[in-house]
């Protein structure tokens, strides 16, 4: 990546025109640059092995930070070496939150995603939640009796599996596809995707780093269908 000169990237998806990001960085040894970052652009990090010092702040494997626009350019190094997620998002005007939040998942308790039986199986540790932009991240964590229904996400959603093995459907033109997702496994689901289904399941339990960037509803979905037809207009000819 040109703003982080001697990093290795793996871009897992992207808008080359904003410069929007998601990417799997390896920090070499004695690593020594800054966060990087561009005018009106925010920067996400999540460290998935190593140690990397930000600022004054040292952030192990689970650390997290997020650094509104603005407040990019901050230092960050490493001494061994680091693998980490790196996420350069659009600054979203309605977002309330405007200094960095700096966490670790081993300080952040699991709690359940709610009371209703349909959740049973499904924790999660907030990471970030902007009440005014309504973008989140937050650790999903997966048990294998739990269920997947299908459904339907309004915004863009993120995931990357960061432990476990985890069996799951996409809807793709109203045919099921089915596969597994292990460590290191990502997807990117755009608004409408439908996912979920009876197939899914964890193999075993299942962590998952997901990440949306604004408010958006979730919908249940009935089943795996086709995507609506508009019928065409009635002809004389």
């Amino acid at each position: 990546m040109a703003d982080l000169p001697g990093v290795r990237a793996k871009r897992l998806a992207g808008n080359p025109d904003t410069r929007r990001s998601s990417n799997l960085l390896t920090l070499p040894p004695a690593w020594n640059f800054t966060t990087g970052g561009l005018p009106n652009k925010s920067v996400e990090i999540y460290v998935l092995a190593g140690t990397v010092i930000l600022g004054e702040f040292t952030l192990p494997p689970g650390g997290y930070a997020y650094l509104p626009d603005g407040s990019t350019g901050a230092r960050l190094q490493t001494e061994s070496g680091a693998h980490i997620l790196y996420f350069i998002d659009d600054a979203h005007p309605a977002s309330v939150i405007r200094t960095p939040l700096i966490s670790n998942r081993a300080i952040v308790p699991w709690q359940p995603v709610s009371a209703d039986p349909a959740d049973l199986g499904l924790s999660i540790k907030e990471l970030r939640a902007d009440p005014g932009s309504g973008a989140r991240t937050w650790l999903l964590r997966i048990e294998p009796h739990a269920t997947q229904p299908w459904r339907s996400r309004s915004v863009v959603e993120e995931g990357f599996l960061l432990e476990g093995s985890y069996r799951h459907s996409e809807c793709v033109n109203g045919e099921i596809v089915t596969d597994t997702y292990t460590p290191g496994g990502y997807y990117y689901r755009p608004p409408g995707a439908v996912s979920g289904g009876p197939e899914s399941a964890a193999v075993e339990p299942s962590v998952w780093l997901v990440r949306v960037r604004s408010a958006g509803t979730t919908e249940a979905v009935d089943a795996c269908l086709p995507p609506a037809t508009v019928p065409l207009p009635d002809s004389d000819s």
